[in-house]
C-alpha cells in the first residue's frame, strides 16, 4: 500500500489487462441498477446472435446449392479440356498431343467436335449443339448414371445412333423406342448456293435414337445431342484428326493443379486448358457474387442490431461515473478506463457471435440429417429438401465480420469518456 492509503492501479501490461477485462466481465454479468441497461445488453447480444446464425444458414444453404450444381456439372465435364485460344478446330496430330496422350497421369483422352445444327425427326425440327464423341467419352464422363430412358450408344457396329438430352427429345417427339431416324443437317463449308435448290448446300447424316440423358441444366437436356465422331466429322467436313475441343480424365492418384500446369506448358500459349470451375465460369461468377450480395446484406443488419451495443455502452458509462472516479483514484488512466467499456462493447459481441455460431451449426446440421425445410412440396423440384454445407471457411469469414462490427461499435461510444 502506498503512503497516502491508496492502492496503485496495476502498470504491469498483462496484469493491466487482466484487471480490465475482469472488470469488463463483471460488467457484462453484473445486475445494474437500472434494469432497462440488463434488457439493453440482452438485446444487444440477441441481435447479433440472431444476425449471425442468420448468416450462417443462408451461406450454408447458398453452399449446398452450389455443391450439387458442381455435382451435376460433374457428370458431364470432365476434369480437364483443351481448346484452342484463337478460333474453334485444331488438329491433335502433333508431337504436344501425342506428349499429353502418353502422360501416365492422363487417364483418358477423348477427342470431341462439337457444332450447332439443324435436328429433325419426322415434321418435329429445332437448333442443337451436336457433340461428336469418340469410343472413351462413356469413361470419360459419367454418362450412364445420367440416362434416363433407352441406353447410351453412339454407334453399334452398323448404324449411327444418337444420345439426346431429355428436354431435346421431347421437343423433337421422340424417344428411344422409337424406330425412326433422326436427321442432322448443318451447312456445307465450301462450295455455291444453288438458289434453285438450296437443300443441297447441307450436310446431311442419319442417325437412330438410342437413350436420352438428363443433367437437370437447359444447356445440355434442352440443347445438347451426343453423336459419333466420325458422323460429326463427315456433317461439319472436318479431317479426322480435326476436333473442336480435348477432354481429360486425370489419374486419381495425380494432382490436378499439376497436370494442368504441365499440359500447359506443354501446349504453350496457343491453347486453353480449363478445370471444371473455368469450363462454367459464368455459373461459378455468379455464385460467388450471390454469396457476397447475401453476405453484405446481412452484414447490414448485423450493423443495425450492433446499434444496441451503442446505447448499451452509454448508459453503461452514465451509471459507471462513480466506479469511473475511483479506479482514476487508484491511478487508471483515461485509456485504461476506455478499454474497459471497450471490452464491455466486444464481450457482448462475442457472446452474441458465439450464441450466433452455435445456433446457426445446431440449424444446419439438423437441416443435413432431416431434411426438415422442404422445397415446395417436395416432388416438383430435383431436390426434396433445401441442401446445406457448412464450410469452416465462411465461419471464419462470420466470425471475422461481426467482431469487426462489434469493435467499431464499441469503440465510438467509449471515446466519449471524459478526460
Amino acid at each position: 500500500m502506498k503512503r497516502d492509503g491508496r492502492f496503485p492501479y496495476p502498470q504491469n501490461d498483462k496484469r493491466k489487462l487482466r484487471v480490465e477485462l475482469k472488470i469488463a466481465w463483471r460488467y457484462l454479468f453484473a445486475k445494474k441498477s437500472h434494469n432497462a441497461i440488463n434488457i439493453v445488453s440482452a438485446v444487444s447480444a440477441a441481435g447479433i446472435a440472431i444476425a449471425t446464425a442468420a448468416l450462417v444458414c443462408v451461406l450454408s444453404v447458398l453452399n449446398g446449392f452450389n455443391v450439387v450444381l458442381e455435382k451435376m456439372f460433374s457428370q458431364f465435364d470432365p476434369d480437364l479440356r483443351i481448346v484452342a485460344e484463337k478460333g474453334k478446330a485444331f488438329s491433335v496430330a502433333t508431337h504436344a498431343f501425342t506428349t499429353i496422350r502418353e502422360m501416365r497421369d492422363v487417364a483418358i483422352f477423348s477427342e470431341v467436335v462439337e457444332e450447332m445444327s439443324m435436328i429433325t425427326y419426322k415434321d418435329h425440327q429445332t437448333p442443337a449443339k451436336v457433340m461428336g464423341v469418340d469410343s472413351l467419352f462413356r469413361y470419360l464422363a459419367d454418362i450412364d448414371s445420367i440416362i434416363t430412358d433407352g441406353y447410351y450408344e453412339v454407334y453399334d457396329g452398323a448404324f449411327d445412333r444418337c444420345v439426346l438430352g431429355r428436354g431435346l427429345a421431347s421437343q423433337l417427339g421422340v424417344n428411344a423406342h422409337f424406330v425412326g431416324a433422326v436427321r442432322l443437317y448443318a451447312p456445307k463449308r465450301t462450295g455455291r448456293v444453288n438458289m434453285l435448290r438450296p437443300d443441297k448446300a447441307l450436310n446431311k447424316e442419319t442417325c437412330y435414337m438410342a437413350g436420352t440423358f438428363a443433367v437437370n441444366q437447359v444447356e445440355y437436356d434442352d440443347q445438347l445431342a451426343l453423336v459419333n465422331i466420325a458422323q460429326a466429322r463427315r456433317l461439319f467436313q472436318y479431317p479426322d484428326d480435326v476436333v473442336t475441343s480435348v477432354e481429360l480424365k486425370v489419374a486419381e492418384s495425380a494432382s490436378l493443379s499439376k497436370v494442368k500446369k504441365q499440359i500447359r506448358q506443354t501446349l504453350g500459349s496457343d491453347f486453353l486448358v480449363q478445370d471444371r470451375y473455368e469450363q462454367q465460369e459464368e455459373f461459378f461468377k455468379i455464385a460467388r457474387t450471390e454469396k457476397l450480395l447475401c453476405t453484405i446484406l446481412l452484414a447490414f443488419i448485423l450493423v443495425i442490431a450492433a446499434f444496441n451495443c451503442i446505447g448499451s455502452l452509454s448508459m453503461l458509462m452514465l451509471e459507471k461515473k462513480n466506479d469511473v472516479s475511483i479506479l482514476r483514484s487508484l491511478g487508471a488512466t483515461n485509456t485504461q478506463v476506455r478499454r474497459i467499456f471497450l471490452y464491455e462493447g466486444w464481450l457482448i459481441s462475442i457472446l452474441g457471435a458465439a450464441i450466433g455460431l452455435i445456433i446457426g451449426l445446431a440449424i444446419c446440421l439438423s437441416q443435413q440429417q432431416f431434411g426438415w425445410l422442404k422445397l415446395g412440396n417436395g416432388s416438383n423440384y430435383i431436390l426434396s429438401a433445401y441442401p446445406v454445407a457448412v464450410m469452416p471457411f465462411d465461419l471464419v469469414i462470420i466470425s471475422i465480420i461481426v467482431l469487426t462490427i462489434g469493435f467499431l461499435a464499441a469503440y465510438y461510444p467509449t471515446r466519449r469518456v471524459e478526460s
